[in-house]
């Protein structure tokens, strides 16, 4: 009988994570991330403005200024163990694994946890709806039929964008796997081939339309029929929504800290060496306001 063998290849399958340079298009506060609250001034309301003003002398007022606060959370990772005989025997680096692995994982949940702080913002009793044909509920309890996502949606978040008079630069749209092909589907040839020429490699961005850049993310969020953010995967309903998130860049924020790798090596008790890590993020919507933040909410059929 002819000798059998089996052998180990030295280079592992990873995991996958999402593109989360969306992140990026907002202010950057991460200098402030190892204080406990944040607080960002917004100023009140502009003097008023007579036309020949015949009363003198004019009556003075005072300007009443506000503020926004928020949080800074800290993420920490279960511990993990790499057992010695992990370290010594295995063809491929189980080590360099686990650090890549886990050091990405703080970076999806801190990427998720600041986009729904940034939504939270937006005024969920007036989300943009979709508006195309029908199709399945695709999130994860969702159940029934929703309105696709289309071009002309993105048209009216530009409109709702123009109506607040914010700056034409830096406008930017989020969409989820299936909320991105639908759109796709929705333009004409020719439009689908200019929006993905218009598509920014390095900016993560995969188009433009109507002036405003969009991401696109395998999840974004979900809510509830009465507009609010799910944030548990198993805190979902059958009415609930697929939704995506528009915002301009000077309009929200983010605070990021680095990751902090905690070690035991040669843990005399466990015979291996421990790790885990600890990473401090934050991010809210700027404005007292809350102009600048919108959400695009699939339609109930």
């Amino acid at each position: 009988m002819a000798l059998q063998t089996q052998v180990w290849l030295k280079t592992l399958q990873e995991n996958f994570f999402p593109d989360d340079s969306f992140v990026a298009k907002s202010e950057n506060d991460s200098e402030y991330v190892e204080n406990k609250t944040v607080c960002v001034p917004n100023a009140g309301k502009p003097s008023g403005v007579k036309v020949n003003r015949r009363s003198l002398p004019a009556q003075i007022q005072e300007r009443t200024d506000n503020e926004l606060t928020y949080n800074i959370d800290e993420l920490t990772t279960d511990p993990i163990r790499i057992s010695n005989a992990d370290s010594v025997e295995l063809s491929y680096d189980k080590r360099s694994s686990i650090l890549k692995n886990d050091k990405e994982e703080l970076q999806r949940i801190a990427s998720e946890l600041v986009l729904r702080s940034w939504a939270k913002g937006a005024d969920a009793a007036h989300p943009i709806l979709t508006d195309g044909g029908e199709r399945d509920a695709h999130t994860e309890q969702g159940t029934g039929k929703r309105k696709m996502m289309t071009a002309s949606v993105v048209h009216k978040v530009a409109m709702r964008m123009d109506k607040q008079n914010l700056p034409k630069t830096g406008r930017y749209l989020i969409l989820d796997t299936d909320m991105y092909g639908d759109l796709l589907d929705s333009l004409t040839e020719a439009g689908r081939f200019a929006f993905l020429a218009s598509a920014n490699v390095a900016k993560g961005t995969v188009g433009q339309l109507y002036g405003i850049d969009i991401f696109s993310r395998s999840e974004v969020l979900r809510l509830k029929a009465n507009g609010e953010i799910i944030a548990e995967s198993n805190g979902g309903e059958a009415t609930e929504v697929a939704a995506g998130f528009a915002w301009q860049s000077g309009c929200v924020s983010h605070a990021f800290g680095e990751a902090k790798m905690f070690s035991s090596l040669d843990d005399p008790t466990y015979y291996s060496d421990i790790y885990s890590f600890l990473m401090r993020v934050g991010g809210s919507h700027r404005r007292y306001d809350k102009k600048g933040v919108f959400l695009v909410a699939e339609g109930n059929v």
